[in-house]
């Protein structure tokens, strides 16, 4: 098969990517049965059925660039390195976990690969990611910010506030939009008469583009373009990536909104299932290969929850630390 198909990807790079997506719909299972143990001590944000986005957006970053996202940010996370032990101990609270249990499901971080966290408060990480651009722009570090948010995001004050800044300062931020078709329980066209959310950028002379967000080839490619645009100081740039996910907004939610058939239709598009499928075309791969890179992963992922469970929890007298910055 042409090159072309494969985005100039190797045999590994590829695998990496499937095993990459099933590790983090295995993850987000788990999560889910911590979840109903009462093992998970807040509230939980899956992204089964999403995970070709950021998979995809974070395999065309380079080292230094940095990531935000939004509370359904374990995917995000993940995609851009952070191991999966130290991440399933911080969801679970324990001492281990990459902010030392204070984070949790919602509050996820690890800067020491630039994934600068994911935020619970709607639409508030963008002027974020705006800083993060500024400061890779005055510092002239070549860096570039990636900002994932969700369609109900579009609608908020700080998205249009961020945008703006972006475009006026040329900031190096690429955004992707998530759009998996509801803002928690609400169906986007309830929201907003402007159901095509690319077209948003316009506003801000910024160029954008849709792309299908169930195939992580499309979205590493847009983003890959995109980030080559910011790192040649042109500024940013908007991806709407179409998407959906499999479970409810939250774990308390049945996501009984949903119209009947609409769950089975996305379902035939699974990012995952459509992606093995393709891969035995090329003519390195094998179904074999794609089996032993199921195997991998679901390894990988016991592995990481076996653990992530037997790791201590915090000690009481280190309550207050990692709460006060401390004197300069």
């Amino acid at each position: 098969m042409s090159e072309a198909r494969w985005g100039g990807l190797d045999r590994e790079a590829l695998l990496g990517l499937l095993r990459q997506m099933i590790e983090i719909r295995l993850f987000e299972d788990e999560v889910m049965k911590l979840f109903q143990r009462n093992l998970v001590r807040a509230s939980t944000h899956l992204c089964q059925g999403q995970e070709a986005v950021p998979v995809g957006a974070c395999s065309a970053l380079e080292p230094g660039d940095t990531m935000t996202c939004t509370y359904r940010g374990h995917g995000a996370v993940l995609a851009m390195g952070t191991p999966l032990d130290r991440s399933m101990a911080e969801i679970l609270g324990k001492e281990r976990g990459v902010c030392a249990g204070r984070g949790g499901s919602m509050h996820l971080a690890d800067l020491t690969v630039g994934a600068m966290g994911s935020f619970a408060v709607v639409g508030s990480h963008l002027p974020f990611a705006c800083g993060t651009g500024l400061a890779a722009q005055v510092m002239g570090t070549g860096s570039v910010s990636v900002c994932f948010f969700g369609d109900g995001t579009t609608n908020i004050g700080a998205f249009h506030e961020a945008l703006n800044l972006a475009s006026v300062w040329k900031l190096p931020v690429v955004f992707v939009c998530e759009n998996n078709l509801y803002g928690e329980y609400s169906p986007i066209a309830s929201t907003t008469p402007v159901t095509e959310l690319w077209r948003r950028a316009a506003s801000y002379a910024m160029p954008s583009a849709r792309v299908d967000g169930n195939d992580v080839l499309a979205v590493r490619a847009a983003v890959a373009s995109a980030r080559a645009r910011a790192a040649a100081e042109e500024g940013p740039t908007m991806i709407e990536a179409m998407t959906y996910r499999h479970m409810g907004h939250s774990r308390s939610d049945p996501a009984a909104y949903r119209p009947e058939g609409e769950l089975e239709r996305w379902m035939q598009h699974d990012p995952i299932a459509t992606f093995a499928a393709a891969l035995p075309d090329h003519d390195a791969i094998s179904e074999d290969d794609v089996e032993a890179v199921r195997h991998a992963a679901a390894e990988a992922v016991a592995g990481a929850l076996e653990r992530a469970l037997s790791w201590p929890e915090p000690e009481p007298r280190h309550r207050f630390d990692h709460v006060w910055a401390a004197p300069a």
